[in-house]
């Protein structure tokens, strides 16, 4: 891979990406608010945002139907947890996630298949910035770089909801697992440069790879590596979980172990998490930048090597 790929990365962009839906218009991404004198939940308008973008660098955008609902707010929980599962009598909403495919020249049918969930809290008023508009516009930022440059094997975008249920992510990976997808490696981007107060204010550069399955251990540890490689001044470490979940945990689910979270810090230590506080202004946009860049490198060293990289 040329190192001079990962300069393609705009911080302009990605800004102005974060800001279109974290401030203006959008405040927040969720089938509960429309914004005034709009026929449309702002879920949708961000859906509709969305595909147009990536219409824009792909000719195959997917939007596909599902049905969510909103989750109640139970205030009596710990603070970050206000959430609740919805009750029978509660509304259905119409829904969608964005499947962009960027096909590749190669003949060996290998998919390299990227995440994030657009939607803000469903059980609270939050922008929803860290948790995940930062992970949406990265992945919105990586196909715009990936579709102009020659790659081997094929990668494929979800943009899905997780702050709604039922999560779609498990749809999508059990619809590529019935498929019989191919596919070699899974990077869910999520709170991308989240972290803690103290943390910004020494304006530490932080990754976190998180990995439930021996198969994706082997993935994680690639990115500190990666980071290295290409001289990225990026803290960049690698942790399990415990738990299988989030949406990660819907393709490991799936049958696909060699898939890996990526986080801003862990244990998760944004003081902002779920919070009306989680606004677009607290996010450190170089640190946006340089995770954006790290999973670019990730992504075309991945393409370049195929499965053959994790024996290196």
């Amino acid at each position: 891979m040329n190192p001079k790929v990962l300069a393609e990365v705009s911080q302009d962009r990605l800004r102005r990406d974060l800001f279109h839906l974290c401030r203006d218009p959008f405040s927040f991404r969720t089938v509960l608010y429309t914004r005034p004198w709009q026929s449309k939940n702002s879920l949708d308008e961000t859906d509709e945002f969305i595909a147009a973008e990536m219409r824009r660098y792909s000719s195959l955008v997917e939007m596909v139907p599902n049905r969510v609902q909103a989750f109640r707010c139970n205030s009596a929980k710990p603070l970050h947890h206000w959430y609740d599962k919805p009750q029978p009598e509660d509304p259905w909403y119409d829904a969608h996630n964005i499947e962009v495919t960027l096909p590749g020249s190669g003949s060996s049918g290998e998919i390299i298949q990227l995440i994030s969930h657009k939607d803000s809290m469903s059980w609270i008023n939050s922008p929803g910035a860290h948790d995940n508009a930062v992970g949406t516009v990265a992945n919105l930022e990586l196909v715009r770089l990936l579709s102009a440059l020659p790659r081997q094997r094929t990668v494929r975008v979800l943009f899905c909801n997780e702050e709604h249920t039922p999560w779609h992510s498990a749809s999508a990976a059990n619809a590529a697992r019935e498929r019989g997808d191919n596919i070699i490696a899974v990077l869910n981007q999520d709170s991308l440069d989240g972290k803690s107060d103290a943390d910004f204010a020494a304006k530490r550069k932080t990754h976190y790879a998180i990995y439930s399955t021996p198969e994706g251990q082997a993935l994680a540890e690639l990115l500190p590596r990666t980071a290295q490689r290409y001289q990225l001044p990026l803290e960049v470490f690698c942790a399990p979980k415990k738990c299988i979940n989030d949406d990660d945990g819907s393709f490991i689910k799936a049958g696909y172990q060699r898939t890996i979270m990526n986080l801003g810090s862990y244990p998760y230590s944004d003081e902002q998490y779920h919070l009306p506080g989680d606004i677009p202004e607290r996010v450190d946009l170089d640190n946006l930048r340089l995770s954006t860049q790290l999973l670019l490198a990730a992504v075309l060293d991945l393409d370049e090597r195929g499965e053959s990289i994790f024996s290196a």
